[in-house]
């Protein structure tokens, strides 16, 4: 987009977020790529940094309130994929935002953008819109854009659960918890491994090593999925 252009950006970002500026200079800013910005302070750098901290602080919200069972590991992993700079960039790309992203001489092939691009000015129009309007209207923006990749997040983390995925098939199936019996453990106390079986109605599964209890139980409820037949014998340790 050609710098003449930038009002007609600025307009199709208002319309994608169902939302008039009070400050359309914001917007502006947003848009506009320090190759062709007068200096480095009137760029999107500054926007880009505050709106990538937005962005994580609705995310973590959204997940620490949706997911109350998930370990500070489990969500962090799930925030992690979901505020990558892949993920931002996938989304800039499917709004639209990289057609209205206003770039220097020589960097206007929209289709090859370095996806760094794409996600800066996501996270940039996330940070003029908080500015904007607060934090209760970029959330609905955030969630909506995002909700699609947190739920596949989501199901991969579990996917890689294997103490969530037999404990629901247990009590769905069985009516009972499982539950892990540390059978022994080796090594000084700063670096000790733990040897763990998971037990389902009275039937203890095969038993498995870890260097932690958590890893250990990780594995040995795999191993009772395996027995159980929930998931595949070839099924890899996460």
């Amino acid at each position: 987009m050609e710098l003449q252009n930038l009002s007609a950006g600025i307009e199709f970002c208002q319309n994608l977020l169902g939302y008039q500026f009070r400050t359309p200079d914001l917007l502006r800013e947003a848009l506009t790529h320090a190759s062709v910005a007068p200096t480095r302070q009137a760029s999107n750098e500054r926007l880009e940094f505050l709106g990538d901290s937005v962005l994580g602080l609705i995310v973590c919200q959204y997940l620490f309130e949706t997911y109350p069972d998930y370990l500070e590991g489990e969500l962090t992993k799930v925030k992690s994929a979901v505020v990558s700079r892949r993920t931002c960039a996938e989304v800039a790309r499917a709004l639209g935002l990289h057609d209205v992203l206003v770039l220097g001489k020589g960097m206007n092939e929209r289709a090859h953008l370095p996806s760094s691009l794409c996600a800066a000015v996501l996270e940039s129009i996330i940070g003029a819109l908080y500015l904007d309007a607060g934090l209760e209207v970029t959330r609905e923006f955030v969630l909506k854009c995002m909700m699609p990749h947190i739920e596949e997040s989501v199901h991969c983390e579990h996917q890689r659960n294997y103490k969530s995925q037999l404990q629901q098939h247990a009590q769905k199936v069985l009516g009972v918890t499982p539950v892990y019996e540390v059978l022994d453990e080796k090594g000084p106390d700063h670096s000790k491994c733990f040897e763990i079986a998971v037990c389902i109605n009275g039937r203890r599964f095969p038993s498995a090593w870890g260097r932690s209890k958590k890893e250990a139980e990780q594995k040995a409820a795999l191993s009772a999925l395996k027995d159980l037949e929930v998931v595949s014998a070839d099924t890899e340790e996460a």
